[in-house]
């Protein structure tokens, strides 16, 4: 698995934009961008009412305990996990090596159209990992180390 490489407030602004574009189109409540280790890196959207730092290690955990399944199957990995409510509905999705995207959404929204605008998110999100990661390709970041709540003051540096 690949490092998270360094991040600054350019890389930051360029996933929320994402994460704003994604909320719009699909109409969900909020989404997050978490480190595969649970750590929260942003979040967009009408959060209020959750926990999003302990959602952030539960999603971890539980795509984590996914891909698991998946090799005892056969598979090299499943791209996502979908958990249905009866008032809320839960994506969480794999983005690269490095970070997962949860959607939060009303249950009565198709699943299918969160999956389809959440898909651009990813792409998206990915290619500015990938910009982070060449602008300083033996620099790495391990949030899990860090053991930070807030992670928002560790992305204010430009470029």
């Amino acid at each position: 698995m690949l490092s998270l490489p360094p991040l600054i407030e350019e890389d930051i602004q360029c996933m929320e934009n994402a994460l704003d574009d994604l909320l719009q189109r699909s109409e969900s409540l909020g989404a997050l961008l978490i480190d595969k280790g649970g750590p929260l890196i942003t979040q967009r959207g009408k959060l209020a009412g959750f926990d999003t730092t302990t959602m952030s290690a539960l999603a971890a955990g539980s795509f984590a305990a996914t891909e698991a399944i998946a090799g005892l199957v056969g598979e090299s990995n499943f791209s996502s996990i979908y958990q249905q409510g009866e008032h809320h509905s839960v994506l969480v999705g794999n983005v690269g090596e490095n970070l997962l995207l949860i959607v939060i959404f009303k249950a009565s929204l198709s699943v299918g159209v969160v999956k389809y605008y959440a898909a651009n998110t990813v792409q998206v999100v990915a290619a500015q990992l990938e910009q982070a990661r060449a602008r300083t390709p033996d620099s790495s970041l391990d949030l899990v180390s860090l053991n930070m709540t807030d992670t928002s003051e560790l992305f204010k540096k430009k470029a």
